[in-house]
Formats: structure tokens, C-alpha cells, sequence
């Protein structure tokens, strides 16, 4: 059965955008983009909201054709391009680029679609883990923490009552200080 895989990037202090949605604190070079490109093109799918799909597909779909991208940029618009994409957005009508729009997150639907053959399924976007954690979807975090505090923005994680029990699986310390913390969820009753 496929994995919900929430990968995400965040600052040590556990804010994946700062107050303004700003992201430029992210410390993504040339290694670190490989290393996404090489996941990323593993997944079945990509699982996104509508913010981060849009904020996605302003961007990608063209990055290639751009003379000042990288090798590895361009690599990427490819695999952007060609990976199917489900955006959950209950404002969104349509959305191009190989992507079904999703109303809502229902549990059966979701648990339909990991038993569909495949890769895994890459979860992005802090509200949409949210809803995902509060139906006990997510499988395995891949979370790339990024060396430096910003201080305020939106978390990660929302705040909760319940436990999580999780297993670290790898870590991976990137060339420009990142740290790839991984980890699966522990099954009910062996914690």
C-alpha cells in the first residue's frame, strides 16, 4: 500500500513561511535540489492545497523555458509538469498542469487512493497536513530543517491534544546546513 509522505521545509524554530508567507529564508542550492528532484520524482503523486498548488504553478510549468535556470530547475519543471497532482480547495474550479481538484479530505477516499498501485503520495501545505493528521493519514514526515530562527509565521504543526508516536528512520545532513529529519509513524499498540 502507498504512504502518505508529508515533506516539508521549516525553520528550526517550526515555521514553514514567515508572517507575510515569505519563504526566501529557505536555504535551497544545487545539492538540496537534486535531492528534492530525486524524491519528488518518486511519488505517484503530489497531494497539495490550493496556496501551495498555486503557488507551485505559478512558477514551474514555464521554469525551463527560463535561460536563468539551472539544469536542475529545469529538471524539476518536468517533473512538476508531469506528476499527477490533486489539490484539495473548496474556492478552486479547475487547475491545469496534470491536476484533479478535490473538495475535501474524506478519510475513505484517501485511504481508496493508497491502495491505488504506485508510488507514494507527497503531501505539501500546512493546512492541508493538518486536516490530513486530524483523520490519521500521514504515514512518514520528511521534514528538511533549515538553519535559521525567524520568529514568527505559520507552524508547521498545529496545536493538538493528541499523541503521535513516531520511529526516525535517516537523517541527512545537507551541505548547506539543512537537516533532513525522517521519520515513520508508529502503529497503534507498539509505542
Amino acid at each position: 500500500m502507498r504512504k502518505i509522505v508529508l515533506m516539508m521545509s521549516v525553520s528550526l524554530d517550526g515555521y514553514i513561511e514567515g508572517p507575510h508567507r515569505e519563504i526566501d529564508w529557505h536555504r535551497v542550492d544545487a545539492e538540496l535540489h537534486r535531492h528534492f528532484n530525486e524524491e519528488i520524482s518518486r511519488f505517484g503523486a503530489l497531494l497539495d492545497g490550493r496556496v501551495t498548488h498555486e503557488l507551485m504553478a505559478a512558477y514551474w510549468p514555464t521554469a525551463d523555458q527560463d535561460p536563468a535556470s539551472t539544469p536542475t530547475e529545469a529538471e524539476f519543471a518536468g517533473i512538476w509538469r508531469d506528476i499527477p497532482k490533486i489539490v484539495y480547495s473548496r474556492t478552486l474550479e479547475r487547475a491545469d498542469w496534470n491536476t484533479t481538484v478535490v473538495r475535501d479530505v474524506v478519510p475513505e477516499e484517501v485511504r481508496a487512493l493508497k491502495e491505488q498501485p504506485g508510488g507514494d503520495l507527497g503531501l505539501g501545505g500546512a493546512d492541508l497536513a493538518a486536516a490530513f493528521l486530524r483523520h490519521d493519514l500521514v504515514d512518514e514526515f520528511r521534514i528538511y530543517v533549515h538553519p535559521v530562527l525567524i520568529g514568527a509565521g505559520k507552524p508547521l504543526f498545529p496545536q493538538t491534544d493528541a499523541l503521535t508516536a513516531l520511529r526516525l528512520t535517516e537523517t541527512r545532513t545537507f551541505g548547506n546546513g539543512v537537516v533532513l529529519l525522517r521519520y515513520e509513524r508508529v502503529p497503534a499498540g507498539q509505542v
